[in-house]
This record gives structure tokens, sequence and C-alpha cells, in this order.
């Protein structure tokens, strides 16, 4: 199945958690008509060949942002194609929804990438491995989301702040996406425990979300990348003045 074919076709039912889903969505999804373009780079390979170091500054923080999409893009498209038995048609519905929310924002950065597409992203068996998650479960559906929604949610306040292009949409389609993120994170809680969006596993005392840095998150999905490991330099920083903020693997 093509990835064009994953683009939204909103359906219509009455259920809450897919419209609180489909609001910020729906105007992440407007604003990536109005992209513009970006100069071209790709990872720079190591003398190890598995060793991939994503590029240096704005670029850099695209690629990261990248794979995560892929990473979730991969994981709902499989819940989607093959859902376990005791996965509820609603619940199936909303995976569809954030399924075809990924799969926008994966084809999104992509463009801000390269948007000639006349180089590949990564080397060509470079893929999200899901041999380590239980889909074959609503609970382990549910487990692999949650992992992956963290994540992505913690992730991007770290990143939008070194995000200085001068490529307003750019920075705006990453804020909009961002949103998104946390209401994917908060419909999962909520399919876990209804009513409940978050608890202190996400937010600290202060109500406040605790962020991860690339070093954390890079670190925690290395195991799906294998044999690959990655890594990445934030903008304006070097191995001498980056105490480990934005330096991944290191």
């Amino acid at each position: 199945m093509s990835d064009q074919s994953h683009l939204p076709a909103w359906r219509e039912q009455s259920l809450g958690r897919r419209l609180f889903l489909q609001v910020s969505a729906a105007s992440a999804a407007s604003a990536a008509l109005v992209v513009a373009g970006c100069s071209s780079s790709t990872p720079t390979p190591a003398a190890d060949t598995n060793q991939i170091a994503l590029p240096q500054g704005n670029k850099g923080l695209l690629y990261y942002a990248y794979l995560l999409a892929l990473a979730k893009s991969t994981t709902y498209q499989k819940v989607v194609d093959s859902p376990p038995g005791d996965l509820p048609a609603a619940e199936r519905a909303i995976f569809a929804d954030m399924r075809d929310h990924e799969v926008v924002h994966r084809e999104t950065l992509k463009y801000l990438i390269d948007p000639t597409r006349a180089t590949a992203l990564f080397p060509a068996d470079f893929a999200f491995s899901l041999t380590r998650f239980t889909l074959t479960s609503r609970a382990g559906v549910l487990a692999a989301a949650l992992q992956l929604e963290d994540l992505a949610a913690a992730a991007y306040p770290v990143i939008l702040p070194f995000f200085n292009s001068t490529n307003a949409y750019a920075r705006a389609l990453l804020l909009k996406m961002s949103t998104v993120l946390a209401r994917h994170a908060a419909t999962v809680r909520d399919l876990l425990t209804p009513g409940s969006f978050a608890n202190g596993t996400v937010v600290d005392a202060s109500g406040q979300l605790i962020t991860k840095t690339p070093t954390e998150v890079l670190t925690a999905l290395a195991p799906f990348w294998t044999p690959y490991v990655l890594s990445i330099t934030c903008p304006d920083t070097s191995p001498s003045s980056d105490p480990g903020l934005c330096t991944a693997n290191g």
C-alpha cells in the first residue's frame, strides 16, 4: 500500500476521542499545503556504515522529527492492517486516524528536508522494526502507542527552541505538529484509563510536561533501528560546548 493512500479521509462517527484528535490535525494538514521549500541535505555515514550522523543544524532537527513520524506511522499502519481481535472497532478507527496524521507529518517533513525527493533520506534497508512490540493484543498495541506518543510529545518542546529557520512555515508546521502529538498521547492514555489524560510519568508536580532530550529519545528508540545507530547535534553546539543535551549516542 502506498504512503499516499493513507492520507486522511475523515469518517463520520460520533466519538469524542476522535473529534479531539481531528481538531488540531486538520489545522496541521491545512498548513502543510503552504509549505515553502528547504535546501537538501543527507545524513553523513561514519566510518562504520551502520553509524548515521544526522545533518547539523535545522535540517538535522527535521530528520529527527521525521524519524519520530516514521516510527509511529509504521506502527499504526501495522495495527490498521492487522488489528488484534480484542481491539474494538471504535479504537481501530482512532488508530486509523492517528496513522493518517503520522503519514501527513512524515510526508510533510520529508518534503521540508528535500522538496525534490531526488535523494533517499536513509539507506534502502533502513526501517523501524516492530519485533519488540506485541501488536497481537489490545494491551500490546496501547503499550506500544503510549511509548511512542510519550516520547514524541516529550521531544518537540526541546527541539523547537533550537529551530531557528527563517522559513516561518516550517516552524509553524512543527508547532502545529507538536499539538497533534500531545493530543495523540492524551488520547492513548484515555484509552488505557478513561478520563485520565496524564499522570506523574509525563508531568511533574507543577503540572509541566517532562521533556526528553534527543539523547534520551534516540537512546530509547535505538533498539528499533538496529543495526543502525543514529546521532544528532543541535544547532550552534559543538562537542566542547554541548554537554550531551543534543548529542545522541555520544
